[in-house]
C-alpha cells in the first residue's frame, strides 16, 4: 500500500488508488470536469492538475496512479496558474448564458470558475456555437455550453450499457450526439443530467419551470417498481417539480431510472380529489360521511364471506395494515395483495425475498435469471448486474424470453422443462453454477404468475439447494419484484386466511354473486370488468381502472404526499415522507379506513400515524430496523407439482405505463411512443 505526502500530509492508501483519490482520504479538495468515481478516467478537462515535486510539470491527478514516497501539492503557484489557465480555455468558447440555464445556481462550472478561474478572460474572439441536438423525449440539449467532458459517453457505455453517444469531429469542430440524433434508449437516460457538469444536458420536462434555489426538498423512496430507489423530491408550493437520487450504495448507488425521475408529473393529472358515489349509473360528488354511509348501509347484512379486500401494487404499509384491520373486524377472510395472481408463499419470508440483497449482486460470479426480464422490470437492479458482468467472471443463464439485456448471457430455454433440466442436473448450465463460489438465482413474476407458479418456485428451491446458493453468510435465492407493495403485503400476511379465497378467487366470485362487496386499495392492475355484478369500493389516486366500476370512490395520497413506510424486493424497510399535501379532499390512505372503521365494523385502536406503526412493529419486529435488511430464516415452501408447458413471460410489457401515475403522465406516454419501439433490437445477448 503506497504512502505518499499531500500538502505536508502523509498518507497510506490502496493498492491502485489515484492521486485525485488519496488528496481526498487527506481532506484536501481537488477540482474536476471529467473524473467521476463511477466511471472509466478520461483525463481529458485538466482541471484536476497538482504539483508532483521532481516532476517537469503539473500532472493530472485524476489518471496518475499513486506512488511511494510521492510528494504531491495542490496549493503552490504553480497549480493555482495551471488552474486559471484550463478554466480560461474552457470559457473561451461557453456562452455564459447562466440566467436562463437550468443548471444555474447548481453548475460545477459555475462553482469552480468562481473558486479557480482568474475573472478575466484574454479571448475577445467570435465563440463557437453548436446546435442543438435530439436525444428523445427526456433530454435537452444546449450543446454550445459543452466542454466535452464525455460523462455522458462514459456513462451510456458503461453503466446504461446502451452504447448509443460519441463524439464526432475533431478539436474545436468535436460535438457530442446520439448517433444519428436518434432517441437515447436507455431506462436509466436521465443520469446524464446529474452527470453533465455543465448546462449541455438538462432536463427536458422540468426546464424553464423553477430555480434550484425556490425549491424546497424532501427525502423519500421511489414506488414505481419494487427496488426502493432513494430519491429526493423537490417541490414548490403544493406542486412537485421534479425527483432526483439520493445516494445509497447498497440500493441504486447515485442513479435511479427514468420512470422515477419523469413520472412526477402524472401525480396532477387525472387525480381523484373527492368522494364519489354512483347513483343510477353515474359518478356524483359526495361528502366524506354520504361515502361513508353508502359504504356502511351496503355492506350492512352481507356475509363476511361476501366481502373482500384487494391491495394495489402502490399502497403503502400501513394502509394495508390498517385496511386488514377493518376486514379482520369484518370477519372476512378474503384478502390478498398479489393482484397479479403470483404464487407468493407469504408464511416463509426467504421464499418471496431478494435475499442476497441488491448489494449482493456484487459478490456473484453465476447468475441464474427465470421469468424475468430485469431491464424493464429493476432497472437499477440490472444496471448493477452489469457492472458486476464488467468486473469479469460472472455467467448469466436466461430461462424465459430472449430478453435484449445490457450484458452477455446465456439463453438456456424458454419455459419449465429448461428448469427442470437445470433442477435435474442435466442442463449444461448446471455445471457453471456448481463450479460457482456465490451462486444466485434471480426469480421474476413471470415465473410465479401462473397456474404451475408454486411449482416453478418449489423447483427454483431445489437449484438453491442444490447448486450451494445457501451458506453459511450466503443466500443467493432471490425473487424479483415489480411492485412496491408487495413485499409489504406478504410481510403483513395480507393474503387469503382460512377458508379465503384469492384474487382470481374474488373475481370469480364476484360474477357469481357470492362476492358482494370488495374493496380495491390502489388495485388498478386487474380485469375490472368482473367486479360488476359486486359493489365495489376504491380508493385511490387517479382515475385509472379501478374506477371503471366503483360504486364509491375514496380519494387517497400519492407516494409524495404522506408519511408512509415501503418494503423494497430486499425486505428492506423504508420511510418515505411527504412533500405536499393531497389534493382536494383526498386524505392520507390509513386515515380513511380508520375514519371507514367507525361506521362499518368498529373503531380501529389507533388515532395516529405513530400508533399504527407500533401495532405494526408489534407484529412485525424486523420493520424497526429501518433501511436494514433483516436475514430471512431458510425454511420450506413451494409445492412440488407438475411444471406447465408455457415459456415464462414477464408480466412486464409496457416499462413506462405500469402504475395509473405513470400512465397519467404526458412524459411517459411520450417515452411509451418513442423509446420503447426504438429499443427493440438494442442490448446484447449470447
Amino acid at each position: 500500500m503506497p504512502t505518499l505526502t499531500i500538502d505536508g500530509k502523509e498518507v497510506t492508501v490502496g493498492q491502485g488508488t489515484t492521486v485525485l483519490q488519496a488528496c481526498e482520504v487527506a481532506g484536501v479538495e481537488v477540482p474536476r470536469f471529467c473524473y467521476h468515481e463511477r466511471l472509466s478516467i478520461a483525463g481529458n478537462c485538466r482541471m484536476c492538475l497538482v504539483e508532483q515535486e521532481k516532476a517537469p510539470k503539473p500532472i493530472a491527478s485524476c489518471a496518475m496512479p499513486a506512488a511511494d514516497n510521492m510528494v504531491i501539492h495542490t496549493n503552490t503557484p504553480q497549480v493555482k496558474k495551471a488552474r486559471e489557465g484550463v478554466m480560461e480555455f474552457l470559457l473561451i468558447n461557453h456562452p455564459l448564458d447562466c440566467p436562463i440555464c437550468d443548471q444555474g445556481g447548481e453548475c460545477d462550472l459555475q462553482d469552480q470558475s468562481i473558486a479557480y478561474g482568474k475573472g478575466a478572460s484574454r479571448f475577445h474572439e467570435n465563440k463557437r456555437a453548436v446546435k442543438e441536438k435530439y436525444m428523445g423525449p427526456l433530454i435537452k440539449t444546449e450543446m454550445t455550453r459543452c466542454i466535452h467532458c464525455t460523462r455522458c459517453i462514459r456513462f451510456a457505455e458503461e453503466v446504461a450499457g446502451v452504447e448509443e453517444i460519441g463524439a464526432i469531429g475533431r478539436g474545436e469542430h468535436m460535438e457530442i450526439t446520439t448517433y444519428l440524433e436518434q432517441a437515447m434508449t436507455s431506462e436509466l437516460s436521465g443520469n446524464v443530467i446529474d452527470l453533465c457538469p455543465v448546462g449541455a444536458l438538462t432536463s427536458k420536462p422540468y426546464a424553464f419551470t423553477a430555480r434550484s434555489w425556490e425549491l424546497e426538498k424532501v427525502e423519500s423512496v421511489d414506488v414505481h417498481d419494487a427496488v426502493g430507489s432513494n430519491i429526493r423530491v423537490d417541490f414548490r408550493g403544493k406542486e412537485v417539480m421534479r425527483v432526483l437520487p439520493r445516494l445509497n450504495e447498497d440500493i441504486n448507488q447515485e442513479w435511479i431510472s427514468d420512470k422515477t425521475r419523469f413520472a412526477y408529473d402524472g401525480l396532477k393529472r387525472r387525480r381523484l380529489d373527492r368522494p364519489y358515489i354512483r347513483k343510477d349509473g353515474k359518478l356524483q360528488e359526495a361528502s366524506w360521511a354520504e361515502a361513508f354511509a353508502a359504504i356502511a348501509a351496503r355492506v350492512d347484512g352481507v356475509p363476511a364471506s361476501g366481502i373482500a379486500a384487494i391491495a394495489g401494487d402502490l399502497a403503502d404499509l400501513e394502509a394495508m395494515a390498517a385496511l386488514q384491520d377493518l376486514m379482520a373486524k369484518l370477519g372476512s377472510p378474503n384478502i390478498d395483495c398479489r393482484q397479479d395472481g403470483a404464487k407468493l408463499d407469504a408464511t416463509a419470508r426467504a421464499s418471496y425475498l431478494f435475499n442476497s440483497t441488491i448489494a449482493g449482486i456484487d459478490q456473484a460470479d453465476a447468475l441464474l435469471i427465470v421469468g424475468s426480464n430485469p431491464r424493464i422490470e429493476a432497472p437499477i437492479i440490472n444496471a448493477r448486474i452489469r457492472q458486476r458482468w464488467l468486473s469479469g467472471g460472472l455467467r448469466v443463464g436466461v430461462i424465459g424470453e430472449r430478453p435484449e439485456l445490457t450484458y452477455d448471457y446465456d439463453y438456456l430455454g424458454a419455459g419449465p422443462d429448461t428448469l427442470g433440466e437445470v433442477a435435474s442436473g442435466g442442463h449444461s448450465f448446471a455445471d457453471v453454477l456448481r463450479g460457482a463460489q456465490h451462486p444466485m438465482i434471480i426469480v421474476g413474476q413471470g415465473a410465479l404468475a401462473r397456474d404451475d407458479g408454486a411449482a416453478v418456485l418449489a423447483a427454483a428451491r431445489q437449484i438453491a439447494d442444490s447448486y450451494g446458493m445457501i451458506g453459511e453468510g450466503w443466500n443467493g435465492f432471490n425473487v424479483l419484484h415489480t411492485a412496491a407493495a408487495r413485499v409489504g403485503g406478504l410481510d403483513l400476511g395480507f393474503v387469503p386466511g382460512e377458508g379465503g379465497l384469492d384474487v382470481e378467487g374474488i373475481l370469480a366470485g364476484a360474477e357469481s354473486g357470492a362476492v358482494e362487496v370488495v374493496y380495491l386499495l390502489h388495485a388498478d392492475e386487474l380485469d375490472t370488468s368482473r367486479l360488476d355484478k359486486a359493489f365495489v369500493i376504491y380508493q385511490g389516486t387517479h382515475g385509472d381502472e379501478g374506477v371503471k366500476h366503483a360504486d364509491v370512490i375514496l380519494p387517497g395520497a400519492a407516494y409524495t404526499e404522506k408519511n408512509a413506510t415501503w418494503i423494497n424486493t430486499e425486505g428492506r424497510v423504508q420511510l418515505g415522507n411527504r412533500a405536499v399535501f393531497p389534493p382536494g379532499n383526498a386524505r392520507e390512505d390509513w386515515t380513511i379506513i380508520r375514519a371507514l372503521s367507525e361506521v362499518v365494523g368498529g373503531k380501529l385502536p389507533y388515532d395516529n400515524l405513530g400508533a399504527l406503526r407500533r401495532r405494526i412493529a408489534a407484529a412485525l419486529p424486523h420493520v424497526t430496523a429501518v433501511d436494514d435488511v433483516v436475514p430471512a430464516e431458510w425454511t420450506a415452501f413451494g409445492q412440488a407439482g407438475a411444471l406447465g408447458d408455457a415459456p415464462f413471460v414477464s408480466t412486464v410489457t409496457q416499462h413506462y405505463l405500469t402504475n395509473p401515475i405513470c400512465r397519467a403522465s404526458y412524459v411517459m406516454a411520450e417515452c411509451h411512443a418513442v423509446i420503447e419501439p426504438a429499443q427493440e433490437g438494442t442490448g446484447t445477448h449470447g
